[in-house]
């Protein structure tokens, strides 16, 4: 295992990424760090630009075997950190908050092992993924033509989360995250004077019918196979001025489903409720999808491998709420492989994740490489 120095450095390669943090798409720097960092470990392969800013090391065996893809993010969020800690971020408005610092160094550690100790058959391929943030990062690996050479048998992955005891894990077999999708919903009618409204289309009324009605169709409660929440995130009409009757509208929501095929059924009604009230009200309607998340589902047999492995480096396994109302693009590699998603505990005291506050557990970098490690060896020998 990892010796007290690699751990330090580690530490350090992880408060590194921590300052210069980079958003969904522009993972540029942070995917050359972690070339540079992971260079010494001699993988087999490396593909980079994988999806966009991917990167993925391949090591291996000796002899044939199952291809196992352990999953990090290198993606932050446009979010400005709060904090007093010395590794800080150092770029405004950007900051590391969800964690993906740790997650990309636990996948550093893996390589560090590997290159010192092939594993005996198959092989491992580490994939540093961008864009995961706003969903699209995921999809953009699996459709990039290079993802063929590394398909993958059995794919994991882990995630930080405030409000388990440090260093506890939930992982639980079915449904790990909900399905969601963006929809802006744009309603064009005609501006005219405010002392003629007559003269103009104003998406007024419209607007008014769309939130509730939208909100209807997903009410949220608990997390059944049936579950759909709707949530509006913005809404802007017209022009800030009382001479001005306006002529265009838009309206943000969130859609959000245990399920894939619940999801589909939930977009088809929420488009159509708004084609019906646009056309009663004579307006045209526009619409675009946004920052679409797959449901994320742990796969039985992967799922009992990870347990076990986390059994076996004794790392505890609590029961958590699970599924998450939060979504996951990990989800989208269980289409071509058995594929499970762990969450380890980062404090019952910690900020949440996604607060300006938040800062990733040194704690767990070491427990996060030790059961990875056991399931490469598990698999892999």
């Amino acid at each position: 295992m990892l010796a007290a120095s690699d751990l330090a450095e580690l530490i350090a390669f992880r408060h590194a990424l921590h300052r210069q943090p980079e958003v969904s798409g522009h993972e540029a720097q942070t995917a050359r760090a972690v070339l540079a960092f992971t260079a010494d470990s001699q993988p087999d392969d490396r593909l980079t630009d994988l999806g966009g800013h991917g990167v993925a090391l391949v090591y291996r065996g000796a002899t044939p075997g199952p291809t196992v893809l352990i999953r990090s993010e290198l993606d932050a969020l446009p979010i400005a950190e709060l904090s007093d800690v010395p590794h800080r971020s150092q770029i405004p408005g950007t900051g590391h908050l969800c964690g993906h610092d740790g997650h990309s160094t636990i996948l550093a550690g893996l390589a560090r092992l590997l290159g010192r100790q092939r594993p005996a058959s198959g092989r491992v391929v580490l994939l540093f993924q961008p864009a995961e943030e706003d969903g699209s990062g995921a999809a953009a690996v699996l459709a990039d033509p290079r993802f063929a050479q590394i398909t993958p048998d059995y794919a994991f992955a882990l995630h930080n989360l405030p409000g388990l005891p440090l260093g506890h894990v939930v992982l639980e077999q079915g449904p790990a995250n909900c399905a969601s999708v963006g929809l802006k919903l744009a309603l064009t009618g005609k501006t005219s004077h405010a002392a003629e409204p007559h003269k103009g289309i104003s998406p007024a009324q419209a607007l008014a019918q769309l939130i509730p009605g939208l909100m209807a169709l997903g009410q949220g409660g608990a997390l059944t196979p049936e579950f759909r929440l709707v949530t509006l995130t913005h809404a802007q009409m017209g022009a800030p001025a009382f001479g001005i009757t306006p002529g265009h509208a838009e309206l943000w929501a969130t859609l959000r489903t245990l399920t894939d095929a619940g999801m589909a059924a939930l977009r088809a009604e929420a488009l159509t409720l708004a084609q019906q009230i646009a056309t009663a009200q004579g307006l045209t309607l526009d619409h675009s999808w946004h920052d679409d998340f797959a449901a994320c589902t742990n796969d039985p047999v992967a799922t009992g491998l990870f347990r076990a492995a986390l059994m076996a480096e004794d790392i505890p396994l609590i029961a958590g709420d699970m599924p998450l109302r939060a979504s996951e693009d990990f989800g989208r590699f269980g289409a071509a492989a058995h594929a499970a998603m762990a969450y380890f505990g980062a404090g019952e005291h910690t900020p949440a994740l996604h607060n300006p506050d938040y800062d990733f557990p040194d704690a767990l970098i070491a427990s996060g490489i030790r059961a990875f490690h056991r399931l490469i060896h598990t698999l892999l020998g």
